[in-house]
């Protein structure tokens, strides 16, 4: 193939230049295209949430409720006339035409005020539009009134999560910034690792992969909904992803560049250069690439279409990179490498650090096991207590005025769940009667039914918990209210809490068998690769391991707030965003097996250069070689990535800070510990039974990719 690639150089530069022109000139149409839409086809939340749009013009449902909040002075009530009608006049004036509001009025609606009668809250649900800003329209002339607002002289506060999550806040935020803030960083890397203008190459493979990704995104969008989270993934990880990918080659070129065969000016000199190049790391780009989107595919299957579009980009970023890496890079090396790599000097192929680091772990295979093995359960022991979820209104903006009055809100016993309630759509005969089992679940801190929330034969009844619907007590009560609403042949249950409840079940109730499926998968590729039985199982176990890992480290850092407040300026959100662990999951197993490949390709090369020269292959030999000539490899690899995940956790929104944290924790900790120190190790233990291959399988998986590669 590179051959063929090299005898069409402008074709080939033609297509790509022309797909990545055109990608980029569409980039902003594709960002414009994405949805912030999440639906649960079939749920019974999405139904309820769905008749609830129907009937009242898409008023609350999953969208939660903006909140009033005041509290008069000492001597003043909301039961004094007056003050009543200043208090249902303002709501009434701050409810958009089309929207529904619940405030105290008297007898009925006691949930509303606190037990001293000075404090209260209204809710308002404004028309939404289908974004990640339902109430965008709305909110500058609802904040300029409320800010206006006296109640009996008291100035009235503007919360609930749409303010406090700050995404009504204006347009949404792109990922360029971010991913020049990547790109900068992953230059400066890529800079003290070839120490010539070669640096530049990688970069401008990922300068054509993302663009050229972003199309490919664009023509999704023509076919299904793709979610707004998409244009992150895309351009950071694809980012990470394809530098990655091209710094392995171009390591590997270099490498062949200085060896007597291939070190001549003339062309069939430096195409032979490249040609070894991509039959050996351009091979192990492959079978990276093919792991990554394996991985993936744990997405695409998932009854949910908001991660199963997150699937569809995510497949996308290795199969580009991939493709770029096989084709274009080898014409700019051809062309450009030897101009580029300037200053020429002498260099070992393999990192002495390294090299001294392999041969410590395989002097000591079971210290080194036993220290990286006990480290990395340490790290994962706090997934135990993951909680699913989203995160607590309470630690969205806590500094901020709408955070302060939403802890007065709580402060007057109104319970935290007010900001996220349960909607019952429920039969209006039966109203009295449901809101009465409703009132007395043990957990539940209101209800109200407002006498304008019916349309027809249907009423909607809100009902709120004390603890937030993402603690334990307020998950308990949420699961009491739907199974109480849902019993009911009259009645659905929706809302956000409902939502929520409904995702984890369409999510993780089926993860078991996909999981099962994508090792099987997984491991197939790597023993058709490896030749060995005993490798990919070994990869898989240590993958699983490292990505709890870094579950345990989001746990400790954003669940329980050690270091939330430090690194984010947010305390501990109590919970981890439901779509975040599978998302974690597709991602960092695939980009983890990257460097596992990377590894232990090396390290078969270098055992069947041992067997080819008639020399006994001691395991250690071969470990130490692999592991010297693809740790600073690794390791460059790995911080890339780290900064293109840092510059993505400063994107302006708690879930994709959340998911940048774990893909950045999870990269640091495989590369270190992992493949630096554990993999080396148990390797080292499993002495010669790493290169188990029976026949059987031998004959079953056997194809012209298990063939041994060009032996430098």
């Amino acid at each position: 193939m590179t051959r063929w690639v090299l005898a069409h150089q402008l074709p080939v530069v033609f297509v790509w230049v022309t797909l990545a022109l055109a990608g980029a000139a569409l980039a902003g149409d594709t960002i414009d295209r994405l949805s912030y839409q999440t639906r649960l086809p079939d749920r019974a939340g999405q139904q309820a949430n769905d008749a609830i749009a129907e009937r009242f013009g898409n008023t609350g449902g999953r969208n939660a409720p903006l909140l009033l909040v005041v509290t008069v002075p000492p001597g003043a009530t909301l039961d004094s006339p007056d003050v009543g009608r200043q208090w249902t006049a303002l709501v009434q004036r701050v409810t958009p035409p089309g929207g529904r509001n619940a405030a105290y009025r008297g007898p009925g609606s006691e949930a509303l005020l606190s037990a001293d009668g000075r404090t209260t809250v209204a809710l308002v649900y404004p028309p939404a539009n289908p974004s990640n800003a339902p109430y965008e329209r709305w909110l500058p002339g609802i904040r300029a009134e409320v800010a206006q607002a006296r109640i009996a002289g008291a100035p009235v506060e503007l919360t609930g999560q749409p303010v406090l999550s700050g995404r009504n806040s204006g347009a949404q935020p792109g990922p360029i910034y971010e991913t020049l803030i990547g790109a900068a960083g992953a230059l400066f890397v890529l800079v003290l690792v070839f120490g010539s203008g070669l640096a530049v190459v990688p970069v401008l493979m990922a300068a054509v992969a993302i663009p050229t990704t972003f199309l490919l995104v664009r023509g999704i969008t023509e076919v299904t909904d793709v979610s707004f989270i998409a244009q992150f993934l895309v351009a950071l990880i694809g980012l990470g992803v394809a530098i990655d990918y091209a710094l392995l080659v171009v390591t590997r070129w270099r490498e062949e560049r200085t060896r007597p065969d291939t070190r001549g000016p003339d062309p069939a000199t430096r195409a032979e250069a490249i040609v070894r190049s991509m039959a050996s790391a351009g091979r192990t780009v492959v079978i990276s690439g093919a792991t990554v989107a394996v991985s993936l595919a744990a997405l695409v299957v998932l009854p949910v279409p908001f991660l199963r579009s997150v699937g569809y980009a995510g497949l996308l970023i290795p199969l580009v990179s991939v493709a770029v890496a096989g084709t274009l890079l080898p014409v700019i090396l051809y062309s450009l490498g030897d101009r580029l790599d300037r200053p020429r000097r002498e260099r070992r192929p393999d990192s002495r650090i390294w090299t001294r680091i392999a041969r410590a772990t395989t002097r000591r295979p079971v210290v080194g096991a036993l220290v990286s093995g006990g480290v990395l359960v340490a790290l994962a022991a706090p997934v135990l207590t993951l909680q699913l979820g989203q995160p607590a209104t309470s630690t969205l903006a806590p500094q901020s005025p709408s955070g302060r009055a939403f802890q007065q809100l709580i402060d007057a016993g109104h319970g935290a769940g007010i900001a996220r309630p349960v909607e019952v759509l429920v039969a209006a005969d039966a109203t009295d009667t449901t809101q009465e089992r409703l009132r007395r679940i043990d957990g539940v801190a209101g209800t109200v039914a407002e006498p304008s929330w019916r349309r027809g034969e249907l009423q909607i009844i809100d009902v709120w918990t004390v603890q937030d619907p993402s603690d334990d007590g307020g998950r308990a009560a949420v699961a009491a209210v739907l199974e109480t609403a849902r019993q009911a042949s009259t009645a659905l249950a929706g809302g956000g809490p409902a939502t929520d409840a409904d995702f984890i079940e369409a999510v993780y109730g089926s993860f078991g068998p996909i999981l099962l499926f994508i090792a099987v998968l997984t491991f197939v590729i790597l023993a058709r690769t490896l030749r060995s039985i005993v490798l990919p199982l070994k990869a898989l176990a240590l993958n699983a391991l490292s990505t709890c890992a870094a579950y345990g480290v989001v746990v400790l850092i954003w669940q329980q707030g050690y270091g939330s407040e430090l690194l984010f300026g947010t305390p501990a959100i109590g919970a981890i965003t439901i779509w975040i662990p599978i998302a974690v999951f597709a991602f960092l197993f695939g980009l983890s097996m990257d460097y596992e490949v990377f590894i232990l390709h090396r390290v078969r090369e270098a055992h069947l250069d041992l067997t080819a020269e008639g020399e006994p292959d001691t395991v250690v030999s071969s470990v130490v070689t692999g592991i010297g000539r693809t740790g600073r490899l690794v390791t460059s690899a790995a911080l890339i990535l780290f900064l293109a995940f840092t510059a993505l956790a400063s994107v302006p929104i708690t879930d994709v800070r959340v998911f940048a944290t774990a893909l950045a924790a999870g990269i640091v900790i495989d590369a270190t510990l992992v493949r630096g120190v554990l993999t080396p190790a148990v390797i080292t233990l499993l002495g010669r039974s790493n290169w188990w291959f029976p026949r059987p399988p031998s004959r079953l998986l056997s194809s012209v990719l298990s063939r041994r590669p060009h032996s430098t």
